[in-house]
C-alpha cells in the first residue's frame, strides 16, 4: 500500500490530520536495530530487574538474549514458529522478546490472567510451537492449569508431546529451579553460544525482513473470542522509535516499567523504546505495587516512568508518597484509559513530571497512533490525546465514511506504517477492522479541532476499559449464557473512580432458579481472568428496551450510576 503524505496546513477545514514525515522510518529488525544499539553502546545500563536483582549493560543483556536464541535454534524453533509467553514482568520475559525476534520466531503474548480455557483458545488459534511460562503469579498456579489443559503432559518426552487439545505444542517451557514431568527449564536454554552459533544467528538474521510478522497480541472482539493482532518489525520497531523520539529519551535516560510487558504498552512503549536510544529499562516488579514502584523510582534516579492513569492515582494516594524524592522524573507515558484532567495537572505539579505525554491507539496501531507533545499548550496536553504521530495519517468520519467537519464527532480511523498486517489467520475479521483504502477503523469517537488535536468522546462498541484493560461484553455475556439458571444477560461498564470503569452484569434468571451474586462471581471466576468478572450484579425482570426489542445499555448505565451514586450518599 502506498501512502500519499503532504504537509499539513493549518488551520484544518475538515478533520483529516497526516503526521509529520520528515523524519525517515527504520529499515531493520529488531534484531538488527538491537545488535547496533549495542555495538555502539556496549556499557550502557540496559536493564534492571528489581526483583530479580539483574542489573546488565547492552553488552551483557545480549550475550543473554543470543544464549537464549541458541537454545531455542536448537529446539527447532524455526522463522515464522510461534513461541507463547505466558508470565508476568522479569528477565524471562525480557530475553524471550528479543530473542525470538532475533531468530524469526513470532512471539504470542499471553495475559498473565488468563484461565486455561483462555489459554487453549489462545495458543491453539495461532498453533504454538512451545510456551514460555512462569511457575505461578498471585492466585494463578501456571504449571497446574498447563497440566489440567494437557493431561499428557507429564507422561511425555521433552519435545514429544502429543497433546489432544493443542496438537501443534511441542514444548513447554517453564521458569524457575525446580522441573516438571514433561517440561523444559528456562534457565537450560541458555547455552553457551560458539562461533558456528554465531554464524548461525547472524544467518538467520540476514534471512530476516523488516516486514516480517515479529509478534502477535491478543486483543478481544464483539464476537467474544480474542483476536490475534499481528504486528511486524516494522510495525512496533517504528512506534517504539517515534515514541521515544517524543519523549526526547536519550542513552542517559532510565525508564521505569510497572506496565505489563504482555501488553503493546510494556512490550513496545517500554522494553522496545529503551532500546531506541540505548536507555535503561527499570523494571520495578512482577506486576505493578505503589510503594515498590516510589521505591524503585528514587533509588535508581529514574526519568521517566510509564503507567495507566488508576497507576498514577495510586501512587500519588499512597501515605508514603511525599517521603520519596522522584525529582529526577522528567517524562513518561499515560495510557490505557482516558486520563482525568484532575490527575495528569497532580502529574505533572507533584512527580516533576512536566514532559508527561497522553498516548492514544489500539493494539492493532502497533500500539499509538496520537500522542501528546512535550510543547504542546497545557489545555492539548491534559484535554486531548494529542495528534497523529509521524507517518501516520487519521480521520474522523460518519457512518457513511464521510469525513466530517472539524469539531463533529465521529468514528477514529488511521493508516499508515503502523497499522497491523491483519488478524491472524482470519481475514474475514481483518477486512472488517481494515478497509480496502487501508484505514483501520478503531470503533472510538472522537473530535478534531483545527490544529489536527483529538479528544476522544466515547465508544461506538460497548467496549470496556477497566484500568486499561479492553474487556468486551459479548465475552462474557455469552458465557453467562451457558449457565443453567441464566435466562439472559446484560454486560455493561459503570463510571469508576478508581478503575475508569467497572463490569456490571444484569441477569434475568430462568423460574424456580435460586441463585446468587456470588455464585455467579464463582462461575465466571472459573472460565475468566479476575478483571473480566463483574463488579457489580444485579437480577432484574425486565430490561430498558426500544420499540424494535434492542436493549439500551446507555439507559441500563445510568440507572446502575444512580443506584450506585445513592447508595454512596
Amino acid at each position: 500500500m502506498t501512502i500519499k503524505h503532504h504537509q499539513t496546513q493549518f488551520p484544518l477545514n475538515s478533520s483529516e490530520y497526516h503526521g509529520n514525515h520528515s523524519t525517515p522510518l527504520i529499515s531493520k529488525t529488531i534484531g538488527q536495530y538491537l545488535t547496533d544499539i549495542a555495538s555502539e553502546y556496549p556499557e550502557n545500563l540496559a536493564v534492571v530487574v528489581h526483583h530479580q536483582n539483574i542489573r546488565w549493560t547492552y553488552r551483557q543483556y545480549c550475550e543473554q538474549i543470543d544464549a537464549l536464541a541458541t537454545g531455542l535454534i536448537k529446539l527447532g524453533i524455526q522463522p515464522g514458529d510461534r513461541v507463547g509467553i505466558w508470565s508476568p514482568n522479569n528477565i524471562e520475559w525480557c530475553l524471550t522478546q528479543f530473542a525470538t525476534a532475533k531468530i524469526g520466531a513470532i512471539m504470542v503474548c499471553i495475559n498473565p490472567a488468563y484461565r486455561p480455557e483462555e489459554l487453549a483458545y489462545a495458543l491453539g488459534n495461532v498453533g504454538c510451537r512451545a510456551v514460555i511460562c512462569a511457575d505461578k503469579f498471585k492466585s494463578s498456579d501456571y504449571l497446574q492449569m498447563l497440566n489440567e489443559l494437557l493431561p499428557e503432559l507429564a507422561g511425555s518426552k521433552i519435545g514429544e508431546l502429543q497433546s489432544t487439545a493443542l496438537p501443534e505444542l511441542d514444548y513447554v517451557i517453564r521458569m524457575g529451579s525446580e522441573t516438571s514431568p514433561g517440561m523444559l527449564n528456562f534457565n537450560d536454554l541458555l547455552q553457551s553460544v560458539s562461533a558456528e552459533d554465531k554464524h548461525t544467528l547472524a544467518y538467520i538474521g540476514e534471512s530476516l525482513t523488516p516486514n516480517d510478522a515479529i509478534n502477535i497480541q491478543f486483543t478481544s472482539g464483539t464476537t467474544g473470542s480474542p483476536k490475534g493482532a499481528t504486528l511486524s518489525h516494522h510495525n512496533i520497531l517504528n512506534n517504539a522509535y517515534l515514541v521515544a523520539d517524543a519523549m526526547g529519551l536519550s542513552q542517559t535516560d532510565k525508564l521505569c516499567i510497572p506496565v505489563p510487558l504482555y501488553h503493546c504498552f510494556g512490550m513496545v512503549l517500554g522494553s522496545l523504546a529503551s532500546v531506541i536510544h540505548a536507555s535503561a529499562a527499570i523494571y520495578p516488579g512482577e506486576s505493578f505495587d505503589p510503594i515498590t514502584t516510589l521505591q524503585v523510582v528514587a533509588k535508581e534516579r529514574c526519568t521517566a516512568l510509564h503507567g495507566v492513569p488508576t497507576m498514577f492515582i495510586a501512587l500519588l494516594e499512597h501515605p508514603q508518597f511525599s517521603s520519596f524524592d522522584l525529582s529526577s522524573l522528567r517524562t513518561g507515558i499515560m495510557a490505557g484509559a482516558t486520563c482525568p484532567e484532575e490527575v495528569m495537572r497532580r502529574v505533572q505539579d507533584l512527580m516533576y513530571m512536566k514532559e508527561v505525554l497522553i498516548g492514544y491507539g489500539q493494539t492493532e496501531c502497533s500500539p499509538l497512533n496520537h500522542i501528546t507533545e512535550i510543547d504542546s499548550p497545557i489545555e492539548k496536553q491534559v484535554l486531548t490525546v494529542g495528534r497523529a504521530l509521524p507517518h501516520t495519517e487519521v480521520k474522523i468520519i460518519n457512518e457513511f465514511g464521510e469525513v466530517l467537519p472539524i469539531g463533529q464527532p465521529g468514528e477514529v480511523c488511521s493508516r499508515g506504517y503502523c497499522v497491523m498486517q491483519g488478524y491472524w489467520n482470519d481475514p474475514v475479521k481483518t477486512a472488517a477492522t481494515i478497509d480496502s483504502a487501508g484505514w483501520l477503523h478503531s470503533g472510538d469517537i472522537g473530535q478534531m479541532d483545527e490544529l489536527g488535536y483529538v479528544q476522544i468522546v466515547g465508544r461506538i462498541k460497548d467496549m470496556i476499559i477497566r484500568g486499561g484493560e479492553n474487556i468486551y461484553p459479548r465475552e462474557i455475556e455469552e458465557k453467562l449464557y451457558t449457565h443453567k439458571d441464566v435466562q439472559d444477560a446484560a454486560v455493561f461498564g459503570v463510571q469508576s473512580d478508581k478503575y475508569g470503569e467497572e463490569v456490571c452484569a444484569w441477569i434475568k434468571v430462568r423460574a424456580n432458579a435460586a441463585i446468587t451474586e456470588d455464585d455467579i462471581r464463582h462461575f465466571l471466576t472459573e472460565k475468566f481472568a479476575y478483571f473480566k468478572v463483574p463488579r457489580y450484579i444485579k437480577f432484574v425482570d425486565q430490561y430498558p428496551m426500544t420499540v424494535t426489542g434492542k436493549i439500551q445499555k446507555f439507559k441500563m448505565r445510568e440507572l446502575m450510576y444512580q443506584e450506585l451514586y445513592q447508595a454512596i450518599n
